[in-house]
């Protein structure tokens, strides 16, 4: 396994576990449609949830979330627009951003509604 890779499913599930400390329910994970990739898909009340995983070793190029480009979020619509309707959800949903700075001690962000 490479190590872009290894650091990539490490953050899916530091950010997985960060969720579930919020209340949150992880109902999918890497949900997959044709090309397009969600990382994490969670439930909270009338709520679904469609998380893009941002993780980086160093901020010296950026921080983590600034990397969700207008490609990935078209990818994270078509995946999402799939789930909503293989699965007939009625309630509310939103798009956020989980960004981790990788270290030591991770640093975790969720960013709510991120992706509109």
């Amino acid at each position: 396994m490479s190590s872009k890779i290894k650091k990539g499913k490490e953050g899916e599930q530091l950010a997985a576990n960060f969720l579930i400390g919020k209340g949150f329910e992880v109902v999918a994970k890497n949900y997959r449609h044709r090309h397009a990739e969600i990382d994490l898909i969670v439930k909270r009340d009338d709520w679904l949830i469609f998380v893009e995983v941002k993780a980086r070793s160093s901020s010296d190029f950026g921080e983590p979330e600034e990397f969700v480009d207008l490609r990935k979020i078209n990818k994270i619509f078509e995946a999402a627009e799939e789930y909503i309707f293989s699965t007939d959800w009625q309630g509310h949903i939103r798009f956020d951003i989980v960004s981790i700075k990788l270290g030591r001690e991770p640093v975790i962000e969720l960013f709510e509604d991120a992706i509109n």
